[in-house]
Order: C-alpha cells, then structure tokens, then sequence
C-alpha cells in the first residue's frame, strides 16, 4: 500500500539505469592541453572577473587550468572554470579568425556552447556553436602565457586538445515523479521524534538525519516504521569550535544527505540560536550503512560581518549532473554556490534566490522537467504549537532563478506559494527535504503530544501544470 513500484523499485534501481553517454566525452572535470604545446588552457593569473583572458601554461595542478565539462544538449557542452565558475567564451560573439576566448557569466548562450569532437588518437577539436570557428593555439605559439583563440577549423595541432578526466560528474537527475497522482502521506511508526530530517535510501534500507547531537538519525526497511540510528560524530569535532566559539560542542542542525559520484555525502550545519556566526560541515562515507563516515571539514562559514548564515545546506544535482550547494537562512535569505566535483565544496560566486521578512531558512532544490523548483520554510520554527512554519515554493528555468511562484511573484522580493502550511494536529511543518522529486520530508509539531517535533513523509504529486502538490 504504502510504497509503490514507482517509489520504492524504481529509486533502488535508479543507480543501474546509468546508460553509457554516446557523446564524444562523458560529464566531468577535466585538463585540456594543447597537442601542439602540451601546455593546458587555463583563465590567465586565475582571475575570476568577467573578460578575463584565456591562454596556456604548464602544469600548475591549480583549478584554474581545470574545467567542468558537461553536456547541455544535443551535441553542445558547457565549459565551466573549477577555479572562478565561470564560463569558456568566444569574446563579444565575434566570428572571426583570431577571435578571442575568455571567461564570462554563464548564460546559456551560443558563444559559450562548444561542440566536443574526436580527432583521433586521444585527441578532441571545440567547435564554438556560435561562430562555427574551432579552440586554436594563435599563431603556434608555444609559450607559457601565449593566447587562446578561434581559427577556422583546420585540424592543425593547434586546434587539438588532450582530455585528461579528474573527477566524474553525473547524469540527468532521476525523475520518477506522477502528475495528479493521489495524496499519500504515509502512517509511519517507531521512533518519530524529528526535527530538520533528510532522507536516502540506499541498497534497499531507508535513512533519515536530522538534527540533535551528533548528527544522528533514524533507518527503515520500508520507509514506514523507522528505528534509531547511532550518531555520526557522537563525541562532536574540535575544530567546530574554531569557527562557532559558542557552540556546545556536539549540538548539529539540519544535515543533508545524498549519494553522488558514488560516495554518500551528509552537509550539516553548526550554529546557535539567533547568529550568523555559523559553519557547514561535511561528512562522507562510502555508504551510510557502511557507517565509515569520514571528516572532511569546513565546506563554508559566516561570521556577524555577512549579511547571510552558512547553515541548512542542501545539494542539488543540476540538470547537467553538476553538483550545487543551496544553503541560508534569514538575514538576506537564500543563497546558491557551484559545488566543485572533486572537493564537494563550493567554488566561484554566491547567487540570491530568495528573500523574506519575517523567516525564511531550510531550502531543498530539485529539477524536474525543465524547471529548477526551491521550497522553503517560511515563519518561525522550534516553538512547538507557537511555530509559524509553512513550506512554500516557486520556480525557474534556471538555478540561479529567477524563481517565480504560481502568481509569478518572485522569491527575492518574498514571493512563494503554499504547499504546506499544516493543521489542528500538524502545526508549523517545515525543514523538509526531498528524494529524487516523489517523496518528501518534514517536521511538524502534534499538537496531540505537547508539540513535540516528529516526523512526516508523503508522496510529493504533480499537477498537469508542473506545481508540486500532496
């Protein structure tokens, strides 16, 4: 009854359904060297502004010289600077020969879309969907520094480039999702006290973190009665203190899980009440049952000079495969960052998503069929049946947004639709999560057990417009 095929079946079989790319390159990070040279293209003096100049140099092992590759459709890739975020670009939409190549904004335009082609003998040809012009070594020219631009393609070595992979990144997010399927919100049992809870499912099993001490969580077989689980750091780690001076020592807030590159990662946040001096942590293990979770360290801080707060992280997996981190609360509100694939921590700018007087924290990011949805968690949370949360949503086309609710009111300026906003039992639900774009997670307070915080879990439905619903 309570998990279909389509939940349950599907998400355990979800890491198999991985088909081979039949693209010239698989998603992931990458050198690029010049056969001509064998010297690797790089954003010159690791700049990380707009218009900043691409050429060559030797081996630095800097990101500046590494680049995520990844296809954005058709034959077409995007070509993403590990050390600005930033993206390669034919400068000003030129077509001609010696057009020059930098760095800029990613826009999803043709001057950034590079067609990847085998040349043969481990060698690849960029092709600028725009100008029609290939990636070329000006002039031959041999030396650290010298330019990098566009020639007509002749398929000289000046215009072939030696792909070495550094880190894998993955496909298109897994979409089981059902639109106007029926609500489901699942009778769970067992240990429910909960509060800021995310969920995974892993080889068959179940796992819930939320926050307490420690990091510690719940598991299940079947998703419905749920047992507790042993704490990740039960002891707490010294260097927390170094960035929160007031923390307790072991007190952790709303943990994100999720696999990725095969590896299972768990962001968590250390803080205290009322502060912007906060930390996000990370944690991974090679699986969750496996419990070998390993240190590793701060991913970002704030402290009172930000007008934002590094806690409630939340990875996204973009359509392209490329991880992001969402993270933010109050303050100046939600906020988005690149996540690099070989570090799992975040690189090049930090973008604004959504703003709210009055509380807005915990977001969770999911793609779906075109769109990029952001739920939050607006009002006030932690004040059992005086709590004001409620989950809202909007959307865009893009991850940076806009994101627009169903009025398109934009989330910046307090926009976001109502998905959640509880009942005489339920009150004050938020600090959700959600699993591929079917199941969804949450707290909220009985009103029947003097507040206290525990655990809900539905069906996450769609309509036939493409708004999420129970």
């Amino acid at each position: 009854m309570i998990l279909s095929k389509n939940t349950v079946g599907v998400i355990g079989l979800a890491a198999s359904l991985l088909l081979p790319s039949a693209y010239a390159i698989d998603n992931g990070v990458y050198t690029i060297k010049s056969k001509y040279s064998e010297k690797l293209v790089e954003v010159a003096n690791a700049q990380t502004n707009d218009g900043a100049n691409v050429s060559q140099w030797g081996n630095t092992n800097h990101d500046t010289q590494r680049w995520l590759i990844t296809n954005i459709g058709g034959s077409n890739y995007s070509v993403i600077n590990l050390n600005s975020g930033k993206a390669l670009e034919v400068f000003d939409f030129s077509t001609d020969d010696g057009g020059n190549v930098v760095q800029y904004e990613y826009a999803n335009i043709a001057s950034q879309h590079w067609q990847i082609n085998e040349e043969g003998s481990g060698y690849y040809s960029f092709i600028n969907d725009h100008s029609g012009k290939a990636l070329d070594l000006y002039e031959f020219n041999g030396n650290d520094g010298a330019n990098i631009s566009q020639w007509s393609y002749n398929g000289s070595d000046a215009q072939q480039w030696q792909l070495t992979k550094l880190a894998n990144v993955e496909s298109t997010p897994f979409d089981p999702s059902t639109t106007n399927g029926a609500a489901n919100h699942w009778p769970l049992t067992g240990s429910l006290v909960t509060h800021d809870p995310t969920i995974g499912y892993e080889n068959g099993t179940w796992w819930i973190f939320q926050t307490g001490p420690g990091i510690y969580g719940k598991y299940s077989s079947d998703g419905v009665d749920w047992n507790d689980a042993l704490p990740v750091f039960p002891n707490g780690l010294a260097w927390w203190g170094n960035y929160v001076p007031d923390h307790d020592g072991i007190d952790v807030w709303a943990p994100e899980l999720k696999r990725y590159n095969n590896r299972s990662w768990l962001y968590y946040a250390i803080s205290t009440f009322g502060s912007r001096v906060s930390a996000i942590g990370l944690a991974s293990a090679s699986s969750v049952a496996a419990g070998n979770w390993r240190d590793d360290g701060l991913v970002i801080n704030t402290t009172n000079s930000n007008n934002y707060n590094a806690i409630d992280p939340d990875l996204i997996v973009a359509k392209d495969g490329a991880p992001w981190l969402t993270f933010g609360s109050w303050n100046s509100g939600i906020k988005l960052t690149r996540i690099n694939p070989m570090t799992m921590k975040p690189f090049g700018e930090i973008y604004s998503l959504a703003s709210r007087s009055g509380g807005i924290e915990a977001p969770t990011i999911i793609y779906r069929q075109g769109y990029y949805y952001l739920f939050v968690s607006m009002g006030k949370c932690c004040e059992g049946t005086n709590s004001t949360y409620r989950i809202a949503y909007g959307r865009s086309t893009d991850i940076r947004g806009p994101y627009l609710d169903k009025n398109g009111n934009n989330m910046l300026s307090g926009g976001g639709s109502i998905l959640d906003a509880g009942n005489s039992q339920w009150v004050g639900p938020g600090g959700q999560d959600i699993l591929n774009t079917d199941v969804i997670v949450r707290h909220a307070y009985d009103a029947g057990d003097n507040g206290r915080p525990k655990l809900l879990i539905s069906t996450l439905n769609w309509d036939a417009n493409g708004w999420p619903k129970y």
